[in-house]
């Protein structure tokens, strides 16, 4: 039997206190999401300003990096490249740069996302966010 990582909450206030960071220091207004490996949302965080829109497709993008274990920006790119198949596969909703995974010891537990700016703008948030678990 394997041995599991998980995000406790202490790991997710780090995670999200950190992208807030990263965030407050450009003057973005984003929303942050926090997403276990499963994709089930343990944090929700809407900064002062961000579009209203931006609290559906943070989650959305977190989801689809937990579940696919990757950026999302690898799956925009698939699209981008042509493949608009792509678009038809269950349970991948953010298909956009902006969700990162968070890898522990070669294991996916989680990932963030986030939206309201540049999706690399937003993606620089969510790798910020990952960084300060220092995995």
């Amino acid at each position: 039997m394997h041995q599991k990582h998980v995000l406790e909450l202490d790991d997710v206030k780090r995670i999200a206190a950190a992208a807030e960071a990263e965030a407050l220091a450009h003057q973005w207004s984003v929303t942050i999401a926090i997403v276990d490996d499963g994709g089930h949302l343990l944090w929700l965080q809407r900064l002062n300003g961000a579009p209203p829109v931006s609290a559906h497709i943070a989650p959305a993008k977190a989801r689809t990096s937990a579940l696919g274990r990757r950026e999302s920006k690898i799956y925009e790119d698939i699209v981008n490249q042509g493949r608009v198949a792509f678009l038809s596969a269950p349970e991948l909703e953010g298909l956009l740069e902006g969700g990162v995974p968070v890898v522990v010891a070669g294991q996916c537990i989680g990932a963030v996302g986030v939206s309201g700016v540049q999706s690399a703008q937003d993606a620089q948030i969510a790798k910020a966010g990952v960084a300060a678990l220092g995995a």
